[in-house]
């Protein structure tokens, strides 16, 4: 795609988390908001208003077919990212989409195939990579401060049985399904941790169900699972998701362990994150840095300059910096951190954790979507 001088948009699921991208796009300058799409017709009126759009649709396929894009943002529920990012590449658009990329591993091919035969670009929209704590470490594993990282872990623990009578498609989804249905808050930091590497094969297990539905139906989903990854460098990776246990929410807890440091992130208010790196503290029994003395040194030029604004934007920051990368991505500037591969690496794991789990937690082999993309159609 050649370089464009703003880029016409379209939101789909306007009334609701499609809206939450307004300041990044607004702050971005070379993005337009033209069009906005929500089946809520009775809020689409003030969707359009406060976002910007000249028009408005509630109907998908009929903003497509109608409405002059260049770019689409998915904000929908799960079962329609990529069913909906497909459309939209079909007919040459660049996709920004929630996480997660597809809910089967259908859906991940045909996504996958999409993408190899579309000329629009492809970007999932994984915000808990670019927090502030995580790219931080991101820019430390990069420069080599960690040594070479073989251990790893990520938590996801958000009770939401409330707010599944809310946005109802999560009963299904989200608690409906067993094993690891939204991981990739957990594993996406992790994996840009480890630079290179990707999840080989995953075992899952879960802790059994303690919980039932105002309905009084057992939830599907098993109250803790825990996704055991082995990566294809030989490290492991651990991965925690429970979205049913009552308790406070805890939906940032990291681990790095390297052969020259080691990262832990708080687990709850007033604790600090903490991080031990040879480079730093060559003796281990000195103990633990705080990792905010290392940002004047070591923080990613991005968080210096738009920091501030970023905070603003929601989802500690990643609201911001992942619509900025993908407007760079969709403009021809650079290619986006998250496309279509690192997408699959991020989603696939925690699709054949649910098989996985099925068969009592049988090591089970993750596909890597570059062998789809060489397939003959």
């Amino acid at each position: 795609m050649g370089v464009l001088e703003k880029l016409n948009t379209g939101i789909v699921g306007a009334c609701g988390r499609g809206a939450s991208f307004k300041a990044a796009c607004a702050d971005a300058g070379c993005v337009r908001i033209h069009a906005v799409c929500d089946i809520n017709r009775d809020g689409l009126g003030q969707a359009a208003a406060a976002l910007g759009a000249s028009e408005k649709y509630a109907d998908y396929e009929e903003m497509l077919a109608r409405s002059k894009l260049d770019a689409v943002i998915v904000g929908t529920p799960m079962p329609l990212h990529a069913p909906q990012a497909i459309l939209a590449l079909s007919q040459g658009l660049s996709v920004l989409s929630e996480v997660t990329a597809a809910v089967s591993l259908d859906e991940c091919r045909r996504l996958v195939a999409a993408c190899k035969t579309s000329r629009g670009v492809y970007m999932m929209a994984e915000n808990y990579t670019y927090m502030k704590p995580n790219a931080l470490v991101r820019e430390l594993a990069r420069r080599g401060l960690f040594g070479t990282p073989y251990y790893a872990e990520g938590e996801y623990l958000h009770e939401l049985k409330g707010l599944n009578e809310v946005t109802v498609w999560r009963r299904k989804w989200q608690t409906g399904i067993d094993g690891v249905t939204y991981g990739t808050h957990s594993l996406g930091p992790i994996l840009q941790w480890m630079p290179g590497d990707r999840v080989a094969e995953v075992c899952c297990r879960g802790c059994g169900r303690h919980h039932r539905d105002p309905r009084g139906a057992e939830y599907e989903n098993e109250d803790s699972c825990v996704m055991l990854c082995k990566m294809r460098g030989g490290g492991l990776v651990k991965i925690r998701v429970d979205m049913l246990s009552d308790r406070p929410h805890a939906m940032t807890n990291y681990q790095l362990q390297g052969t020259d440091g080691a990262y832990e992130s708080a687990r709850a208010r007033g604790e600090k994150n903490r991080i031990w790196l040879r480079a730093k503290q060559p003796d281990p029994e000195q103990g633990w840095m705080d990792l905010a003395a290392l940002e004047e040194e070591f923080m990613p030029e991005s968080w210096r300059t738009l920091g501030a604004r970023a905070a603003a934007a929601g989802h500690g920051g990643g609201d911001y910096f992942e619509i900025l990368d993908f407007l760079d991505a969709a403009t021809g500037k650079r290619p986006p951190p998250i496309g279509i591969h690192e997408a699959m690496d991020m989603s696939v794991p925690g699709l054949v954790s649910q098989q996985s789990i099925l068969q009592g937690g049988a090591w089970l082999p993750v596909p890597d979507s570059r062998a789809w993309q060489e397939e003959k159609p």
